[in-house]
């Protein structure tokens, strides 16, 4: 009997309403029966990425996302500590407003393990390291450093120290790590939950609170994904031409500002509704054979090899 095709799944980075919409597109696989054979998250996608793979219960995860206090992973200084910082200390050693103690302790009593070792699947949490100056794809040790690690933003979050290293928020060198798993782990399909937020008009940033995490998420996004397309479905192949299906889902969300909770679950249920709506006329091609059933790329067979696509890390 054929061995079922291996997917894994690549959760990208996008603040408070990625956190949500990622838990949506989980359930929705969950309820489509798509399993998933490895994972790589970035930022928010890390974070929840890690609650998925540690087999930690996805319903119990939404409900506790539903009430979740903004003090349970956001603690910004007091204003006269930040002053004392600032002008007394002129900004010695002061990296951000907050501190990461609270996210990582929230994280922790989500988990069902503590450990990279311990999870259902093989999972990948990409984060920036400022000693060497270059992103790592952690895979192994205790998940939640690693988790926040990966989501903590520069300015707004104090980095994580780790093994004597520093880290903070992968999604500064890549918003989507699809290269750490497809030929890693030999899938057959890999679908890329992409929630970034899209460029702003620049007056609403500036009349918005927190207005410089949005200049922050601008710089982010000044580089596209090769993969991206504006459309909510497309279908390409693996860049290393290893025949893998990518299937890339971009879903139509409502803005969720940072740290606004406010409107989260409604953004997890448009995500999980798109993701459903969206891969059931494919559901059967995906379990039987992606490699062949899936549609092929829109620019398949035009003999132009795809500059954009950064090569996979196999």
């Amino acid at each position: 009997m054929a061995e079922s095709p291996r997917i894994g799944v690549v959760l990208s980075s996008g603040g408070i309403r990625g956190v949500y919409a990622h838990t949506g597109f989980l359930l929705a696989l969950a309820r489509l029966e798509i399993p998933i054979a490895a994972a790589a998250g970035c930022s928010a996608g890390a974070v929840v990425g890690g609650i998925a793979a540690s087999g930690a219960d996805l319903h119990a995860w939404s409900d506790a996302l539903a009430r979740v206090d903004r003090r349970r992973f956001w603690t910004p200084d007091s204003l006269a500590y930040f002053l004392w910082q600032v002008v007394v200390r002129r900004g010695r050693g002061y990296t951000g407003v907050s501190g990461t103690e609270a996210p990582m302790e929230f994280c922790r009593s989500q988990l069902a393990v503590q450990t990279f070792e311990e999870c259902r699947y093989p999972f990948h949490a990409l984060a920036v390291s400022l000693a060497r100056g270059r992103k790592v794809m952690f895979s192994h040790g205790a998940l939640a450093p690693r988790m926040v690690a990966s989501a903590a933003m520069p300015l707004l979050y104090r980095q994580v120290e780790i093994d004597g290293d520093w880290y903070c928020d992968g999604a500064l060198v890549d918003l989507a790590p699809m290269d750490a798993i497809c030929c890693k782990h030999g899938l057959d399909a890999l679908i890329i939950h992409h929630v970034a937020t899209r460029h702003a008009d620049m007056r609403r940033i500036f009349q918005s609170r927190w207005s410089m995490l949005g200049i922050l998420e601008r710089l982010l996004l000044r580089q596209r994904p090769w993969y991206l397309s504006e459309e909510r479905l497309t279908f390409n192949r693996c860049p290393c031409h290893c025949g893998a299906a990518v299937v890339v889902i971009e879903p139509s969300l409502p803005e969720l500002p940072w740290p606004v909770t406010e409107g989260g679950p409604q953004a997890q249920a448009a995500a999980m509704a798109q993701t459903e709506l969206l891969l059931r006329p494919y559901r059967e091609a995906l379990l039987s054979d992606p490699r062949g059933r899936l549609p092929a790329p829109r620019n398949a067979g035009n003999g132009l090899p795809d500059t954009k696509a950064p090569a996979c890390s196999g």
